[in-house]
Order: structure tokens, then C-alpha cells, then sequence
């Protein structure tokens, strides 16, 4: 009988060191998994801001054109008199 809550005791101490080494094993997958979502997102982060770039270029470009054609169309319109008035 004096073994009996002995063993008890040593039965629930095993079962807490069971469960805590299941719980540290899903915290590994879970900081494994975070750490690849934060590489993940780095790279969209990165790739977001290329694309920021090449539209901020774009833009850049199609204004200086737009302008382009708007000082063409006036210096049509000032040679054929169709200036507005």
C-alpha cells in the first residue's frame, strides 16, 4: 500500500512530462512554421516593392508623353487658329 501513491504520483508526473514535451514539439512546428510565413512575407514585401517601382516608372514615363503630345496638340492648334478663345 505505501507503493500504491508512489506510483501514483510518479504516474501523473509522467503524464505532465508527456504532455509538456507535446506541447514544446508543437511550439518547434509552430516557430518553423512562423519563421517560414516571415520569410514568405519578406519576399512579398519585397517583390511589392519592386512592382511600386516599375508602376511609379511607368507613370513617370506616360506623363512625360501625355505632356509631350498635350504641347504638340497646342502648337497644332495655335498653327491652324483652332486656339479656344
Amino acid at each position: 500500500m505505501a507503493n500504491e501513491p508512489d506510483s501514483l504520483v510518479l504516474e501523473h508526473l509522467r503524464a505532465i512530462r508527456e504532455e509538456v514535451q507535446q506541447v514544446r514539439a508543437e511550439q518547434r512546428e509552430q516557430r518553423t512554421r512562423f519563421a517560414s510565413i516571415e520569410r514568405l512575407l519578406y519576399h512579398i514585401e519585397q517583390e511589392s516593392a519592386g512592382v511600386r517601382a516599375e508602376i511609379a516608372a511607368i507613370r513617370s514615363e506616360f506623363g512625360d508623353r501625355i505632356d509631350r503630345i498635350h504641347d504638340r496638340l497646342d502648337r497644332i492648334e495655335r498653327r491652324l487658329n483652332l486656339a479656344d478663345a
